[in-house]
């Protein structure tokens, strides 16, 4: 069985993360020691609330430095809500920029949709090659967030690989609304906007690819 480590740095809904990660079939400990949250097969990055708080409480259990020495050595870890959005460069909240874990370049801000926060379920434009959604690429997931990732240009080469990147838009009516990124691949690394614990039986499969590739 995989050991899955939930990094507990003040942010909530971690317990129904625990449970969620349980079924899908791991080992699962609710840690903020640095030596656990490394040791681990997986290491998971909730978040539910504002970009600065949130890297606040990361960086007082070293959370950018733990995700960096996994990273490092291939070691996964997977961001969810606000946990995906620490991982970009940049957050922009009320127009305040706070300086996030810098896996990749990048700026969350605020969603240009005439309701905000986005709640509610929604289809995802998966790429092709991914393993987070295989069986699920046509369900839908539940989203609750005012920002994202709206703009993500990626520049490659012929050594490196990109990003599988899903995306997702405000509204219900396609081309309609505000289009942001709603996951990403990217080797050792990936991460939703969605929560995947509270998405039914489509949250519940994603998880279980998720720690089947650990």
């Amino acid at each position: 069985m995989k050991r899955v480590a939930v990094l507990d740095y003040g942010s909530g809904n971690l317990r129904s993360a625990v449970r969620a990660f349980e079924r899908a079939g791991a080992e699962v400990v609710l840690t903020s020691d640095k030596q656990a949250a490394l040791d681990a097969d997986g290491l998971v990055v909730p978040g539910v609330g504002a970009f600065a708080a949130c890297m606040a409480g990361l960086r007082a259990v070293k959370g950018p430095e733990i995700i960096g020495r996994r990273l490092a050595g291939g070691r996964p870890v997977l961001g969810i809500c606000v946990g995906m959005q620490v991982l970009f460069e940049t957050g922009v909240e009320h127009g305040v920029t706070t300086e996030g874990c810098d896996e990749w370049p990048g700026t969350v801000e605020r969603l240009q949709a005439p309701v905000v926060p986005h709640m509610g379920w929604n289809t995802v434009e998966v790429p092709e090659g991914t393993s987070l959604f295989a069986g699920v690429e046509d369900e839908r997931f539940y989203f609750v967030h005012s920002y994202g990732v709206r703009d993500w240009t990626l520049v490659t080469n012929d050594r490196t690989r990109a990003p599988l990147v899903t995306w997702a838009e405000t509204g219900s009516i396609p081309g309609a609304g505000d289009r942001f990124v709603a996951a990403v691949e990217n080797g050792p690394l990936c991460a939703t906007q969605f929560h995947p614990e509270k998405s039914g039986d489509a949250g519940a499969r994603l998880l279980a690819n998720w720690v089947a590739g650990l």
